[in-house]
């Protein structure tokens, strides 16, 4: 990989890191803006829910909408939407504009990741793209490492709304770094007809991995969502210890994203299958292994792991299918695919709440297991589609 290219990586890295702090900073502070805004556990979970769904609403309406503008343009376009989204959500007075900031957040980083996909697969090789994408949503695994649980830990020391300056922060810089790293000469945006959108979704295989991804990644979301009430409540961990448990959760999610990057480059629908029947396994095993100290830590850990190990090899699938069904197409593809994976995360945060509240923080770890084993059922199907050559001929079609 060449300096430039790796430089643009970088660049695409440190956007997705100001990305991932700000989407999932809500998991450590759940507690502190319950406590704050005089409400319950669960009704601060919709700073998650609703994030997700403005993820949903952006990537597929905004990235058309922005589609002939020069992609350079686009990404500090929606940088600026970003940061105004966190300075409201740093001086929210009430539950209602922390979560329009929410929202108003999440339609910048729906058009950047899905927009985000495409330039980091088209700076390498074909056979380097899964990897490439691993590269700029190590952006996001690192924000787990860092981002979160020194998000948490300032809003414990200090107030939850240093923490969203702390990522306004975070957005300047990433902000300085797109206009600095990437390259002037990236290929210019191609205004999509809605006839475009409409052949994507006509595609089995794409819809299927639009599936895949919804269930297969939001499924873990049910348990993490809740993750810092859960390692208080029923593991009995301290507070002070769970923003260190954060952290080494996001260390373990880092080392899953960078293998998933590798295992999915050349068969990505196989890879994927192999690794949600062992996610499904780990989440299923938490209603036993939770309550115990040791044990339920190190399946935590095992949920990190393989929690972002999907993404690389979904995203890259994607693209790949755009490339030969839609062409024409490819980000509204990826921005589907983006709106996927926050569609699974509203359903997975959602339903995680309904279960705490109606049945206890526990149950959390089987919903999401059946979630992800629906996944792994959708992912047999897709394998099997490709293995008989039903996508080859999808593609004959569409040509």
């Amino acid at each position: 990989m060449k300096g430039k290219q790796t430089f643009a990586l970088i660049a695409l890295a440190i956007t997705a890191f100001a990305i991932g702090t700000t989407e999932f900073i809500s998991v450590g502070l759940l507690p502190l803006i319950a406590d704050d805004f005089h409400s319950s556990v669960q009704a601060a979970g919709l700073t998650v829910s609703l994030y997700a769904i403005g993820v949903v609403v952006g990537a597929p309406i905004l990235t058309p909408m922005l589609s002939s503008i020069p992609k350079k343009k686009q990404l500090l376009l929606v940088m600026l939407v970003f940061l105004i989204g966190n300075s409201i959500a740093a001086v929210a007075p009430n539950m209602s504009v922390l979560l329009t900031a929410r929202f108003i957040s999440a339609l910048a980083h729906g058009v950047f990741m899905s927009i985000g996909s495409t330039i980091a697969a088209s700076l390498v090789p074909p056979n380097k793209r899964a990897g490439a994408i691993s590269i700029m949503f190590t952006g996001l695994t690192v924000a787990t490492i860092t981002g979160v649980p020194f998000g948490t830990f300032i809003g414990q020391q200090l107030d939850w709304r240093i923490a969203f300056l702390f990522i306004v922060v975070i957005g300047i810089l990433a902000s300085l770094a797109n206009l600095a790293l990437l390259p002037n000469t990236l290929p210019k945006g191609v205004k999509v007809r809605l006839k475009d959108q409409t052949s994507l979704l006509r595609s089995l295989p794409i819809v299927l991995v639009l599936l895949i991804t919804a269930l297969g990644y939001g499924g873990t979301f049910v348990v993490f969502t809740y993750l810092s009430p859960l390692l208080q409540q029923i593991s009995g961990f301290q507070p002070e210890t769970v923003t260190w448990l954060l952290l080494v959760y996001g260390v373990a999610v880092a080392v899953g994203n960078i293998a998933g990057g590798r295992l999915a480059n050349r068969r990505p629908v196989h890879a994927l299958f192999y690794m949600f029947a062992i996610q499904a396994i780990v989440l299923a095993a938490l209603y036993i292994t939770l309550p115990v100290k040791g044990i339920g830590l190190l399946f935590i850990l095992l949920m990190g792991l393989f929690a972002f190990m999907n993404v690389p090899g979904l995203q890259s699938y994607i693209v790949v299918l755009a490339e030969r069904l839609v062409p024409q197409a490819v980000d509204i593809a990826s921005a589907w695919n983006i709106a996927a994976f926050n569609a699974g995360i509203a359903l997975g945060s959602y339903l995680g709440g309904v279960i705490t509240e109606r049945l206890g923080l526990l149950h959390t770890s089987w919903v999401a297991a059946i979630m992800v084993a629906a996944a792994v059922g959708l992912t047999a199907i897709s394998r099997k589609l490709e293995n008989k050559g039903e996508i080859s001929h999808e593609i004959s079609k569409a040509q």
